[in-house]
């Protein structure tokens, strides 16, 4: 009696496992990975540091189940004591925290360090062309098998473009921030973020190669009429609207997309010469606009062309001022296979 109750609740979680896993990434709280369900760090300290009272209200009755209700209401323990939580830190990282910029700073490397090592066992430069390939093509079941089926294509396709940026840009700066993404807590893709901003903004410190700039990265997978319908102004709009607002002068845009519209490629080229119009009169004079196939991300992954050499490149690009029809074939597609 006892081992086929047992195995049908192994069958129904083997059933339902999918859902659940789902449920369970709604905490936000949870790691799925290599077989294990691990909590994320924060959750993970707490819980050690309050683990060996929990057996006193296993499987105790509540009449609050179904209400929400503070931890504590719950049971006194349950409540966080942020002191006693960074001390738990401490002993459990051998790092010193005494403010939540310790505690914060901590998480990130924690995530870092997840997130690289999710780019080396799922994301490789291979993995990555392959990708592109595949957005190329719209094998979208493919594409969901290799990254996942919890967000939708358009998402999926600016999550690879970021990890492709990150690995272009030699795997420096906080791309986890500058993606426009909503993770779940093993950093895969959820969801967009709303409108209004660029897709990827990141940010560059000043080097011997290039001044300290953003560069913004807009993202589509619209193609032909659709393409010059959606993206001509909101593209240029993002730009002027986040120099405006920043002052950061050295700004500017990379547009990529699977496929490259002829008039959107001359747009851009033209918004050189163009004056981008804030409130109370403000305005850009001249907007930095780079297109660029996943073609030729491909080939630069390939080539392992890093950013130091596309910042020149694309600055070069910029201040040509050959026919639209020819510039990018020239100034692009050339100087990125032919490298």
């Amino acid at each position: 009696f006892e081992m086929l109750h047992l195995y049908k609740a192994k069958a129904t979680l083997s059933d339902y496992f999918d859902l659940n896993r789902r449920y369970c990434k709604t905490t936000d709280t949870l790691l799925f990975a290599d077989g294990k369900v691990e909590f994320d760090v924060i959750p993970s300290c707490w819980i050690k540091g309050i683990s060996d009272q929990l057996p006193q209200i296993a499987f105790t009755p509540i009449d609050t189940l179904i209400s929400d209700i503070e931890l504590s209401a719950i049971a006194s323990f349950l409540a966080i004591d942020i002191t006693k939580l960074y001390s738990d830190l401490e002993r459990l990282f051998g790092i010193r925290i005494t403010s939540g910029e310790d505690a914060s700073e901590l998480i990130q490397q924690e995530r870092y360090k997840r997130f690289n090592k999710l780019i080396d066992e799922r994301f490789s430069k291979e993995i990555l062309i392959d990708l592109f390939s595949k957005f190329e093509s719209r094998n979208d079941d493919s594409i969901r098998q290799i990254v996942t089926n919890n967000a939708d294509i358009p998402t999926i396709f600016e999550y690879v473009l970021g990890i492709a940026w990150f690995v272009i840009s030699g795997r420096k700066g906080r791309v986890l921030e500058f993606m426009n993404l909503s993770l779940e807590a093993d950093l895969l893709p959820r969801t967009h973020a709303q409108g209004g901003n660029a897709d990827i903004e990141y940010h560059y410190p000043k080097t011997s190669e290039y001044p300290a700039h953003c560069l913004l990265i807009e993202a589509t997978l619209a193609d032909s009429t659709n393409q010059r319908r959606m993206e001509m102004e909101p593209v240029s709009r993002h730009l002027g609207d986040y120099i405006l607002s920043t002052g950061d002068e050295n700004a500017y845009c990379v547009f990529v997309s699977t496929y490259l519209h002829r008039n959107v490629i001359s747009d851009f080229c033209n918004r050189k010469t163009y004056q981008y119009y804030g409130k109370n009169d403000n305005f850009v004079d001249g907007l930095k606009i780079l297109p660029l196939a996943t073609a030729e991300i491909k080939a630069i992954l390939q080539k392992g062309i890093d950013y130091n050499h596309l910042y020149s490149l694309f600055e070069e690009a910029y201040q040509n001022n050959v026919n639209p029809a020819e510039w990018y074939e020239e100034y692009i597609f050339n100087q990125i296979n032919m490298n």
